[in-house]
């Protein structure tokens, strides 16, 4: 199992993993009844980002192996307005109907908006791509690098929730090969791809030719 070096501490409000100068918190678990099943959510701080992230957890993956997992990165255009210029909504509730039907699962919902620029600053990239910049040229004029995400608070959040290995669902390997080197045992990556629209047929090719993404 994988492990943070110094290991898990008690909390009044739950448990708590360590690593280096990393803290993550387990805060909180309730009850989240939904659409697509019935789930427990964590909530969980952490001292890197000060951000609340949470996980949707279907049974108990607690000591399982090959546990099915999604890292989803917050997209609040995508996941709470519907739109089509990317296809992050409808891999959310994709991932959220899967995880539903599995004896055990586990989606991360990651505070990091527009792969982890901001949420202001991703409209202002959207701005850069209607005028006829790709996603990747747009993040780079605004001074970011295309993918600004790290998964080690991921990676405490998974080694809190407690599974032995997850099985990946993830078109990027960059996520992958993250989450491998803060600890995490990936048994197997497993693709998540929809079918694309007009509006995003661009930047899924982009993703594709640029980001390294395996659609």
């Amino acid at each position: 199992m994988f492990k943070f070096d110094t290991g898990f501490e008690e909390t009044d409000s739950g448990l708590v993993v360590r690593k280096q100068d990393l803290v993550v918190e387990h805060f909180a678990t309730a009850k989240l009844p939904s659409k697509f099943g019935q789930f427990k959510i964590w909530a969980f701080k952490n001292n890197r980002d000060g951000k609340d992230h949470v996980a949707i957890v279907s049974g108990d993956p607690t000591g399982k192996e090959d546990v099915l997992t999604r890292v989803h990165s917050e997209c609040v255009t995508g996941d709470v307005f519907g739109s089509l210029k990317c296809d992050c909504g409808e891999q959310l509730e994709h991932a959220l109907q899967q995880i539903a039907s599995a004896e055990a699962g586990i989606l991360l919902y990651m505070r990091q908006e527009g792969r982890g620029i901001g949420l202001a600053n991703k409209v202002k990239a959207y701005s850069l791509q209607d005028q006829g910049f790709d996603t990747v040229e747009a993040n780079l004029h605004l001074g970011f690098d295309d993918d600004m995400r790290e998964y080690d608070v991921a990676a405490g959040m998974i080694e809190l929730i407690g599974p032995e290995s997850i099985q990946l669902m993830t078109n990027n390997p960059k996520k992958v090969k993250g989450l491998k080197t803060s600890g995490v045992a990936v048994s197997e990556r497993l693709p998540i791809q929809m079918m694309p629209n007009p509006y995003n047929e661009e930047y899924l090719d982009t993703k594709k030719a640029k980001s390294g993404h395996l659609l």
